[in-house]
């Protein structure tokens, strides 16, 4: 079984899109990246990957946009750039499954979450989304706000 360590997520992903498809990507980063994730103290306790965004380039290669890592203090002079594009690591045949499903309408990469595999690598799972119209928005709120009612009068029942 798979152990990941969970270093960031994006809670809007779900709530904006619907993800129809859901990959794992490796992603390109430096040595004062690696090590201030591995202090799991990005923006207070976790990642959030609310404001980034995955694209293609003009080469077809995949990078991640302005997601946000801060400076490791340690690094000193050889620390990183925050905010700076990094390369998303896929095989050639995903990334042109990528593009054609990119080409329709509507369709849009977006990150899900930064993670650590078992083999101690970070990896950052997308998402292929279609937008969801408010209406759709307030369904899933409706939705969410029923099963949780139902939870509490399941508990309160069975008391």
């Amino acid at each position: 079984m798979n152990q990941y360590r969970e270093i960031g997520f994006n809670r809007r992903a779900n709530y904006d899109y619907e993800i129809l498809e859901k990959l794992e990507a490796g992603i390109v980063l430096t040595g004062s990246e690696v090590k201030f994730l591995r202090t799991h103290k990005v923006n207070g306790d976790t990642l959030h990957l609310a404001e980034s965004y995955a694209g293609l380039s003009r080469d077809n290669e995949l990078f991640l946009y302005q997601m946000n890592i801060p400076k490791y203090p340690l690094a000193n002079r050889m620390n990183h750039e925050p905010k700076r594009n990094r390369k998303l690591l896929l095989k050639k045949r995903q990334i042109v499954k990528l593009i054609g499903q990119l080409k329709k309408t509507g369709y849009t990469l977006v990150p899900l979450g930064v993670y650590f595999n078992d083999k101690g690598y970070v990896k950052v799972s997308i998402g292929i989304g279609k937008g969801k119209k408010q209406y759709d928005k307030r369904e899933a709120i409706k939705e969410r706000e029923w099963n949780r009612a139902k939870q509490r009068i399941l508990k309160n029942s069975m008391r």
